[in-house]
């Protein structure tokens, strides 16, 4: 399949389809017929005022009907960009638009677009896009070679006609993209846990804690995005002095970068899903590792697709966060960064965090973080991560809307956005004192099988201090050994 980082492909309408001649299978005679994109994610479809027409997935990337990438979008503020941060548009209530779900394909195949996109295969079987077997089709036989036509007839596995003279010479070829389980449903219904009024960041890997913690929930009583420290605030790029910054005994000499610099805040995630930065395209030649058994074994086909749709593909475990001995006031970790931004793979920042908690949830917890400092490695995006905010992984962090550790044989990984701390705070009614306790339990309990990813867990509750959302400033640094060894 023709492929960036998603396949947004638009089926080749045929030169002329020939319908059965029954009512029910015949258009009427200015109908025209219905095309519907074949997408390998589930993706909202924009048209702007000169009619062309742009599908986003709910990582942020905007691609236009050829299958090109051609920007981003930021859920956020309702913008979206081209390639160059160009605005396409703003103001997009992006769930007010319509969506199209994705069209599996197991393997080399036609599809043939009607009231629904139908998937064929050489074999005759029939599939609608969410991968289950609706029908066959049978070719007419050409008598003058004894050899099948292009040319034949869909029916219902009751043998019902459902189209007659499909030519499959007049359709698109695709190659597999299988972007869900065989036999399930790849719908895409937003659900109220998911949008808020009005324009807002679609939740995808990021962390969301409970709303009235240590929380960044911004579809309910957590302050709105508008509220959020804004960028203006930020020091420009051109402000940040390329320096060395003092490094402890023991830790990695971190320079500075002339690059990005502001304020912003720390969530948390582990989906086990493919990073962004895996596929090579999207990394500039220089793709962050991805793993197969279990998050264990490293693997270098890029193409492959990612554990959250199907593929083999997954989030390594070895790029959970760390310290260093003699580096105590000192940790690296890797982190998705806004989609909007792009071209971010392989960048580092250094995160100074201030003591306050973001949307009012200061407590004892963030103030014990104030003055450490926290070395990420850009390897994934999202696109619903803010400007200024890092989505730090870390297992137990919350599985988000695309939850691949299913597979992992890890216990309960707590709240879908936020993890198990998440369920540390609802249980100790927002203790801050109870957190470290709690959340350590968890994570020996949920990781019993599995040490390198309880190590990672563990960051949360020891070297973070078991802080829900802390606030930082950042800064671009350039990055250090111990971090490009891990990528």
């Amino acid at each position: 399949m023709r492929k960036r980082f998603l396949s947004f492909l638009l089926p080749a309408v045929a030169a002329a389809f020939f319908w059965n001649c029954t009512d029910e299978l015949a258009p009427a005679e200015n109908e025209t017929k219905q095309i519907i994109p074949v997408v390998s994610e589930a993706s909202f479809i924009y048209v702007d005022n000169n009619g062309n027409t742009y599908l986003i997935n709910t990582s942020g990337f905007v691609s236009n009907l050829n299958g090109e990438l051609v920007g981003a979008a930021d859920f956020q503020n309702g913008i979206i960009y081209d390639s160059s941060m160009n605005i396409i548009a703003q103001g997009v209530d992006f769930m007010a638009l319509d969506h199209v779900d994705p069209t599996i394909i197991m393997s080399t195949a036609w599809v043939f677009t009607a009231d629904k996109n139908y998937v064929i295969y050489p074999s005759g079987v029939v599939t609608d896009a969410a991968g289950n077997i609706v029908g066959n089709i049978t070719f007419i036989l050409d008598p003058a070679t004894g050899t099948n036509t292009s040319i034949g007839t869909i029916t219902d596995l009751s043998g019902v006609p459902l189209f007659e003279n499909v030519d499959v010479s007049q359709l698109t070829t695709y190659e597999a993209n299988v972007t869900v389980p065989p036999g399930s449903s790849a719908s895409f219904i937003p659900t109220s846990s998911q949008v808020g009024p009005g324009p807002g960041p679609i939740p995808t890997s990021s962390s969301i804690d409970n709303p009235f913690s240590s929380a960044e929930q911004p579809y309910s009583s957590a302050k709105s995005s508008s509220s959020a420290k804004s960028s203006s605030s930020a020091k420009s790029s051109s402000s940040a002095k390329s320096s060395s910054s003092a490094a402890p005994q023991g830790c990695p000499n971190i320079k500075t970068k002339g690059g990005a610099s502001g304020s912003g805040w720390a969530t948390r995630y582990w989906d086990c899903c493919k990073p962004s930065c895996s596929w090579s395209e999207n990394a500039g030649g220089n793709p962050t590792k991805q793993c197969t058994n279990k998050g264990k074994t490293p693997n270098t086909n890029w193409g492959d697709g990612s554990v959250c749709s199907g593929g083999p593909q997954m989030t390594c475990t070895s790029q959970i966060p760390f310290t260093i001995d003699g580096c105590d006031e000192m940790a690296f970790a890797f982190a998705a960064v806004p989609a909007a931004n792009g071209g971010s793979c392989g960048k580092c920042f250094q995160l100074t965090f201030t003591g306050e908690g973001h949307y009012n949830s200061t407590n004892a917890n963030t103030r014990k973080l104030k003055g450490k400092k926290l070395i990420i490695m850009a390897t994934n995006i999202g696109g619903d991560v803010a400007q200024g905010q890092f989505d730090i992984m870390i297992p137990g962090g919350g599985v988000g809307m695309f939850n691949g550790c299913s597979s992992m044989g890890w216990g309960s990984q707590g709240e879908q956005y936020g993890g198990l701390l998440s369920d540390c705070e609802k249980e100790h009614n927002y203790n801050a004192g109870k957190m470290a306790s709690c959340l350590t339990e968890k994570c020996n309990k949920s990781f019993s099988n599995d040490s390198e990813a309880k190590q990672g867990c563990l960051f949360l509750a020891t070297w973070m201090h078991a802080a829900g959302n802390p606030e930082h400033n950042y800064v671009e640094v350039e990055c250090p050994d111990v971090l490009k060894q891990r990528y």
